[in-house]
């Protein structure tokens, strides 16, 4: 029968073994990897159309070449493009109003008042004209009107004391003890303090007894201790 310090002894080898052998599976994968890496990098005579690199050793392609089975082969650049530095990709990428277009580079057509933005491979519109499919239509501005820069809507704005009506901008007429305001149902116009809107005019507030003028200034509340009670404030 196997003593507990025989039993211990054996355990402690036990995991000795296991520890070495987990070293030493570490130990090869590091010089697996690092013989990996040595063979991937650029060592070596330097080919044609190569240089060294100006630091880490080995040596690249130069500009306009690209690595091939160990040898630099010139990049085929299309017209109106120009070579560029990158391990993916064509190699190469078009000048300034060219777009790539089936391994080439096309022209891009601006249409009339038009012109093409600062990345050079999209146009926009001209201040004053918005795209239409293929072309730039002029805005037609209605009369009191002025233009804006939106991406959306109509191009242009109503002056202020005009509203939108369709394609025109109409006069906002404003009643007695009213002003004009912006106002998102399209009036145009609030009422003055101690006054409330109807539908085309401004009428004043009816105070009840024990009342005040609101916070809006277009209604009441009553004072305190008094409630509303329908139209009138009572003590409840």
């Amino acid at each position: 029968m196997i003593s507990l310090f025989a039993m211990s002894a054996l355990l402690c080898g036990l995991r000795r073994s296991i520890a070495f052998l987990m070293t030493t599976i570490f130990m090869s994968g590091l010089i697996v990897g690092g013989m990996s890496s040595m063979s991937l990098a650029q060592t070596g005579p330097v080919p044609a159309n190569a240089h060294e690199k100006s630091y880490g050793g080995g040596w690249e392609c130069n500009d306009g070449y690209r690595l091939d089975n160990g040898a630099c082969l010139k990049i085929q650049v299309p017209d109106h493009a120009y070579a560029i530095q990158s391990s993916y990709g064509p190699g190469w990428e078009c000048n300034y109003g060219y777009r790539e277009s089936k391994g080439q580079c096309a022209k891009i057509r601006v249409p009339a008042n038009g012109f093409l933005d600062s990345s050079g491979e999209r146009w926009e519109c001209e201040r004053g004209y918005r795209t239409a499919r293929d072309t730039c239509e002029k805005i037609k501005i209605p009369e009191h009107g002025y233009l804006v820069d939106k991406a959306y809507g109509s191009g242009w704005e109503c002056k202020y004391g005009y509203r939108e009506s369709g394609e025109t901008c109409v006069e906002i007429i404003v009643p007695k003890n009213g002003y004009l305001a912006e106002r998102s149902d399209g009036t145009g116009w609030l009422c003055n303090r101690g006054f409330r809107a109807t539908r085309d005019d401004c009428v004043p507030v009816i105070l009840p007894e024990n009342a005040h003028l609101d916070y809006s200034g277009n209604g009441w509340d009553c004072n305190r201790p008094y409630r509303q009670n329908g139209n009138v404030c009572s003590l409840q």
